[in-house]
């Protein structure tokens, strides 16, 4: 019982104990707390810091009216743009009190522009024929300014919290220029246009004022700091004042990061980038720091410009990295405001190295004086992956590409963006033979490519990219190489291509030989298909010869070998192309297991398109040195000289062929069928003796072939449905050797609508 209560009034001395050490560490901390809410109460320094002023201002109209004569028209389209820019970097006055004071940069931009198109229909001859002669006129002005100035700056705070920060800029001196300029055309006596410009005349321009609204409330957290921007607008006018200030801060501090990219196609049109939107991998991006210098003595310090990987979910204890270049010293006079920038090129930063998305780059900029760090500032900037230009190939459109956004956003986001060829008419579309089968016109190789230049174009200016990526199916390659050798331009301003990487899939750069034989085909049953046409191996030959130009663009190609034969050649291929003439003289290739239809699937694009497209910072993102060819001008696959043992005659299936073929068969066989829903039928197809046979046929996956020998048995088949029946060529092959008689081809259309077939026959595969 003793033992018991001693042990109570043990336990009771000892919480009585913890009880005062836990009220005094209570009292210290209240204390503590109070002092430093004191602390932050009694700042009553003046408000620091930087505040930014921008005004726009634009306005369009366009009318038309007759001319007096009734014969013609006037249409007189007139444009304003004003644009108005004052940084302001607000020190406190120099009697040390409360009051604030600030020195402004302010730059001023304004255009108008007028331009009048009239046409008007006039007879050169009295009468006997008439015709629209042409006049356009166009009248600008524009006066700009920039000036460093002082600028009223307030900032009120109210006794509920709520703020109103308030900026007034002066009138400055500008300059005004004018251009007047004329040109006609279709006049009966040619006229000559004249050019006139209207030497500078010094201007005043007036000055701005804003203030907010007064529902900004201070963090009672954070006292001495406040932030925000406000915007107003009005008819079609947008102000906006934006402000990061401070009490009691360091003499020398950073008080704004931003990021500024140029605005395509115009180089050197710097525009600040919005962080939603954010820049494209491969821009160069002007990286800007404010350096406010709030003393009265002259101060020096360096800048340092870093990547930052903290807060990163997977890369948070990475040590900051300085940007190649990022180191600026800055000297900032008393009471100044100093704007250092340096440029940087983002190439590689959508990714990291091991081929990750990264959807944030963190910027971080330091500020040092006499080595030792006084303030630092980070942002985020995000930069998406270079959009890619998708090219669909032979009898195809761009719904080819419809599942590639998907993939894009799967392996990134929704910012790396797909622009299939055709998907926006308006923009660029591609004929390559329409319909599966179709005989209707088709481009030629550089009238497609002249669309692919305007796609690529829209593509530059819907992601403001300088740079694109092409990924390209089958014919789609060669009108891609098309653009890059004879179209794309090589000024670019900073050294690299437009096009940063073509990727090839399944593209015949040597030709096929089924487009040789199927060609011929076509012109027996009397039809011409352009598209076929421009696929055999001699065409492309030529095509060789003269699209050899790469311009520093990186060539990749992935070739398909599921099969080991095809049209008139035992070799490996996708159904359309056969290895050797993917792969041509690309060093950088590979091969899939994948039809030629099929490549541009998931699973392609996973092993081989996204690697060449994922490259990190420290890849290579330089252009592709030019090189000599590996050998010279075009070797066929089907070779052609006497000394290597086999007949020409045999390995040319084109027009060589056709003139010494032999008099039992003035031309090949070649059949056109239509097939109604569901009908069967045998045709007759003469053999002659042979080493081998082949059939190749064109038809859609829902007809079924079969070969049936002269003694009645079945000797191949391809079944409607196989993963063979969706290639654009279908061929089955013989491998044995053949002799005199009549076989027969056994069609059936197991699907739901009417279907053509074409078909023709082939011997003596090499």
């Amino acid at each position: 019982m003793l033992r018991s209560v001693r042990m109570i009034f043990v336990c009771l001395f000892l919480l009585g104990l913890f009880s005062a050490d836990a009220s005094v560490l209570a009292q210290a901390r209240n204390a503590s707390a109070a002092n430093s809410r004191t602390a932050a109460a009694k700042c009553s320094g003046a408000w620091t810091g930087t505040i930014r002023y921008t005004r726009a201002q634009s306005m369009s109209d366009s009318k038309t009216v007759d001319r007096v004569s009734g014969r013609g028209r006037d249409t007189t389209r007139s444009e304003m743009q004003y644009q108005y820019t004052a940084n302001v970097g607000v020190v406190g006055s120099p009697d040390g009190g409360s009051s604030s004071r600030g020195r402004a940069s302010i730059s001023h931009r304004f255009t108008a522009t007028e331009t009048t198109n009239a046409v008007e229909k006039n007879s050169c001859d009295r009468g006997k024929t008439w015709r629209d002669m042409h006049g356009t006129f166009t009248s600008q002005t524009q006066t700009s300014a920039s000036q460093q100035t002082e600028a009223n700056v307030s900032v009120g705070v109210n006794a509920d919290g709520t703020y109103a920060v308030s900026v007034g800029l002066p009138q400055i001196q500008g300059e005004t220029t004018g251009l007047q300029t004329s040109s006609f055309s279709g006049q009966c006596t040619p006229k000559e246009g004249k050019t006139l410009t209207m030497p500078s005349t010094p201007t005043t321009v007036d000055g701005n004022s804003l203030t907010t609204d007064g529902t900004h409330r201070i963090n009672p957290s954070d006292p001495n700091r406040i932030s925000g921007s406000y915007t107003r607008t009005w008819q079609n006018v947008t102000e906006t004042i934006s402000w990061n200030l401070q009490k009691c801060g360091a003499d020398l501090r950073i008080t704004d990061l931003r990021f500024e990219e140029m605005k395509f196609p115009n180089w050197n049109d710097w525009a600040e980038i919005a962080e939603q939107r954010g820049t494209i991998d491969g821009n160069l991006v002007k990286i800007k720091v404010d350096v406010l210098n709030t003393s009265g003595e002259t101060k020096y310090a360096d800048i340092k410009l870093k990547e930052t990987y903290k807060g990163d979910k997977w890369d948070g204890a990475r040590p900051d990295g300085l940007l190649e270049g990022g180191e600026i010293s800055v000297r900032v006079d008393p009471g100044e405001s100093r704007e250092v920038e340096m440029v940087w090129d983002s190439s590689g930063y959508s990714w990291y190295d091991d081929g990750r998305p990264r959807l944030l780059q963190r910027i971080k900029a330091e500020l040092e004086e006499n080595g030792k760090k006084t303030d630092e500032m980070t942002k985020n900037l995000k930069v998406a992956p270079k959009p890619v230009v998708l090219v669909h190939g032979l009898w195809s459109s761009w719904h080819a590409w419809e599942s590639w956004q998907n993939i894009l956003t799967t392996s990134h986001s929704y910012d790396w963006k797909a622009f299939p060829v055709g998907e926006r008419p308006d923009k660029g579309v591609m004929n390559t033979g329409g319909a599966f089968m179709s005989t209707g016109p088709t481009n030629s190789i550089a009238e497609n490519a002249r669309e692919l230049e305007k796609y690529i174009k829209y593509a530059q200016e819907d992601r403001n990219a300088w740079h694109v990526d092409i990924v390209a199916h089958s014919m789609g390659g060669l009108i891609s190489r098309y653009y890059i050798s004879q179209i794309m331009p090589t000024d670019s301003p900073d050294g690299r291509p437009k096009v940063a990487r073509l990727i090839m899939l399944g593209t015949p750069n040597m030709g096929s030989p089924c487009a040789d034989v199927m060609n011929l085909a076509f012109e027996v049953v009397g039809k011409q298909v352009e598209a076929v046409r421009q696929l055999q191996q001699d065409y492309v030959a030529g095509f060789n010869r003269i699209n050899t130009a790469r311009k520093g663009v990186k060539f990749s190609v992935l070739a398909g070998d599921p099969l080991p034969t095809m049209c008139k050649s035992v070799v490996w291929n996708d159904g359309v192309v056969s290895v050797p003439s993917a792969i041509w003289q690309i060093k950088d290739n590979a091969r899939s297991k994948s039809l030629h239809t099929d490549l541009t699937g998931t699973a392609d694009f996973s092993s081989f398109v996204k690697p060449r497209l994922a490259i990190g910072p420290k890849g290579n993102h330089n252009p592709d040195p030019p090189e000599l060819p590996q050998f010279p001008g075009h070797i066929s696959l089907l070779r052609t000289d006497p000394g290597d043992g086999f007949d020409p005659r045999r390995r040319y299936y084109g027009a060589s062929y056709r003139a010494e073929a032999t008099p039992r068969e003035r031309a090949p066989f070649a059949k056109w069928e239509h097939l109604e829903q569901g009908e069967t039928r045998e045709i007759e197809m003469p053999i002659e003796a042979a080493d081998d046979l082949g059939m190749t046929f064109m038809a859609n996956s829902a007809i079924s072939v079969t070969l049936i020998d002269a003694r009645g048995n079945e000797a191949a088949s391809q079944k409607a449905g196989s993963p063979e029946s969706f290639g654009i060529f279908r061929s089955i092959y013989i491998g044995r050797r053949t002799e005199p008689g009549t076989w027969r081809i056994r069609l059936e259309n197991t699907g739901t609508l009417p279907a053509a077939a074409m078909l023709t026959k082939w011997t003596n595969a090499r």
